[in-house]
């Protein structure tokens, strides 16, 4: 694979004659403090271009509009609520973005595709792994955020099975297919994979505490919720206690977006960002900003568990010294290895081609997201 990264310091700047032509619509200055004190549809509006220089502004107005496609519809996980929010609290227009949010359908291979394709410009991705694949399979994207550096998945299972191995000969039930990081979980316990029935069962969790399934994929911030609200006691084993690597909340764009328009990108991730940390503070109102966004029967309380918990993966398991976002190639690098490991990679790829850390860092002044752009 050819190194297709380019860095800030690298990329050409727009051409003079052109962000010229484009000044004129764009309001400079420096204020854009966020606000967002009241409830949904009562943040106060961020003025058109408050955040970033004119010049600035014109650059990422010559993206047109982008597209962020959501890891799974409006749900509040983490790099879903936090680009909902950017756009509700108007950090978005601050910084002269045009952000159209479009839901997901929780096929990371298709979100991935979409953006290779240009029908999305911007997207949500489970983890580094499903770069990892997306890229092994021929699908041109970056990775330039990475938000969580733990597994999402877990494996539930009724309080009476207390060692992994007692799911041999038994049914696992799954949404597609059995998560790398659950198979190479089972592995390490010592668990025979090849005896256990994979069956898929959707997203219905009840299935397990019915007994039509022994065990149950689930993702931390949601099904445990879901069951434990119903007053059904069940076990998560997660892959990391069993050395598993893994990562969630992953952004990606393709290299030629990245080249043509950084500014537009790393706006983006900066709102982002900032929302992110409003978020945490803010979890309520946030929430309501999806659920104006989704269908009726949003589950608000439920939505409001799952922020919460992926949150507190995310913060849990920040690399010391890295700023919230941030790409750690070591861990990418672990990540990859051990899907070569398990087969599920033809080789390792270059990683300078796959990642660019180097957007999220550039964000950051002192530990700090800068905000407005001097």
């Amino acid at each position: 694979m050819s190194t297709r990264r380019t860095t800030a310091r690298r990329r050409p700047a727009l051409a003079a004659a052109a962000a010229a032509l484009l000044l004129a619509g764009c309001s400079g200055g420096t204020g854009g403090e966020g606000g967002g004190d009241g409830g949904p549809g009562t943040a106060p509006a961020q003025a058109r271009g408050s955040a970033v220089s004119a010049e600035r502004c014109a650059q990422n107005e010559a993206a047109g509009t982008i597209t962020y496609l959501t890891g799974y519809q409006f749900q509040a996980s983490a790099s879903i609520l936090d680009p909902v929010a950017a756009e509700a609290l108007g950090y978005f227009d601050a910084v002269c973005l045009d952000v159209e949010l479009q839901p997901g359908s929780g096929e990371t291979a298709q979100n991935a595709q979409l953006v290779a394709a240009g029908t999305a410009q911007v997207s949500s991705i489970a983890g580094a792994s499903d770069v990892l694949v997306n890229v092994d399979n021929g699908v041109d994207v970056t990775a330039v955020a990475l938000f969580g550096h733990v597994p999402v998945a877990t494996l539930l299972t009724r309080p009476d099975v207390t060692d992994l191995s007692q799911l041999e000969g038994t049914v696992l039930g799954h949404k597609g297919a059995l998560p790398v990081t659950i198979d190479a979980m089972l592995r390490s316990a010592g668990v025979d994979v090849a005896s256990i029935e994979q069956v898929q069962v959707g997203y219905d969790p009840s299935v397990l505490v019915r007994g039509q399934v022994r065990s149950l994929t689930a993702y931390k911030s949601n099904e445990p919720l879901t069951l434990r609200a119903l007053g059904e006691e069940v076990v998560e084993w997660n892959p990391e206690d069993y050395a598993v690597p893994g990562s969630m909340a992953t952004t990606i764009v393709t290299p030629a977006f990245l080249a043509e328009h950084p500014t537009a990108v790393q706006d983006f991730l900066r709102a982002q960002l900032r929302a992110f940390a409003h978020c945490e503070e803010h979890a309520a109102e946030c929430v309501g900003y999806a659920a104006e966004r989704s269908q009726a029967g949003y589950d608000t309380e439920h939505n409001e568990q799952v922020w919460t918990t992926e949150a507190q993966l995310v913060r849990g398991s920040q690399p010391a010294g890295q700023p919230l976002g941030a790409i750690d190639v070591a861990t990418v690098r672990t990540e990859a290895q051990f899907l070569l490991d398990a087969g599920r990679i033809a080789a390792v790829p270059d990683l300078d081609a796959l990642v660019d850390e180097d957007v999220v860092a550039g964000l950051y002044s002192g530990g700090e997201l800068v905000w407005p752009v001097p």
